[in-house]
C-alpha cells in the first residue's frame, strides 16, 4: 500500500475533486488518511497565494512556496509516522511545473534551482498526474478565480510535467475520463502492494 499519494496537475484537470472523492472514499473503507493540499492554509500559504493574485515577483513567490514546504512536510512525517495515508492535492512537482515556467528568462535554469531549493521534501511513493488538453481545462474553470486562465501558459505548464513525469512514482492519468472511473484507478493503485 501506499502511504504517501500526491495529486498533480494543470488547473483544470479535476485533481481536487478526485483526490478528495479518494481521500473519502479511503476513510469509507475504513483507513486511517489525512487530506491535505498546497500552498497550505498556514500563514505563509495564505501569504503565497495573495502575492499570486497581486502579481508580485515569480522569484519571491517560488520562495514563499518552498517556505510553506518546509512547514508542511513536517506535518507530513507527523502523519506517517502516525501511520496515516498521506494524500496532498498538489506538491513539489506544482512548483516545478507552474514555478520553471513562470521563471523562464530570469535565470538560467529555473527548474534546477528549484530542485536545489526543495532538496529536504518528502518523495511520494505514487504521484498521479491528471493530464488534460489545456483548452479543455480552460473550459473547465471558466468563472472561477485564478490567474493561471490562460491557454498558453497552461500549454506550457503541461508540457513541464509531461517532461518531469519520468520517476517510476508518477502515473499519468487521462483527466478525461468521468471522475467515478478516476476514483477508482487512484484507490486501486494506492491499495496495490508495489513490493515496498
Amino acid at each position: 500500500m501506499k502511504k504517501f499519494v500526491t495529486f498533480e496537475g494543470i488547473d483544470g484537470s479535476g485533481k481536487s475533486t478526485v483526490s478528495k472523492r479518494v481521500y473519502e472514499e479511503l476513510k469509507r473503507r475504513g483507513y486511517s488518511a489525512i487530506y491535505t493540499f498546497e500552498p497550505t492554509d498556514g500563514e505563509i500559504g495564505k501569504c503565497a497565494k495573495k502575492c499570486i493574485d497581486k502579481g508580485v515577483d515569480p522569484i519571491v513567490i517560488a520562495l514563499l512556496f518552498v517556505a510553506d514546504r518546509i512547514e508542511h512536510v513536517r506535518k507530513i512525517k507527523e502523519w506517517l509516522k502516525e501511520g496515516y495515508i498521506v494524500l496532498c492535492d498538489r506538491y513539489v512537482d506544482s512548483t516545478y511545473a507552474y514555478q520553471s515556467v513562470q521563471l523562464e528568462g530570469q535565470m538560467e535554469d529555473p527548474l534546477e534551482w528549484l530542485r536545489q531549493l526543495s532538496n529536504f521534501v518528502i518523495k511520494p511513493d505514487r504521484t498521479f498526474l491528471f493530464d488534460i488538453d489545456p483548452e479543455e481545462a480552460i473550459s473547465r474553470i471558466k468563472g472561477r478565480k485564478t490567474r493561471f486562465e490562460n491557454v498558453e501558459f497552461l500549454k506550457k505548464v503541461r508540457k513541464k510535467y509531461i517532461d518531469i513525469a519520468t520517476e517510476k512514482r508518477f502515473k499519468i492519468l487521462d483527466a478525461r475520463k468521468g471522475i467515478e472511473d478516476l476514483v477508482e484507478e487512484c484507490v486501486r493503485d494506492i491499495m496495490e502492494n508495489d513490493g515496498d
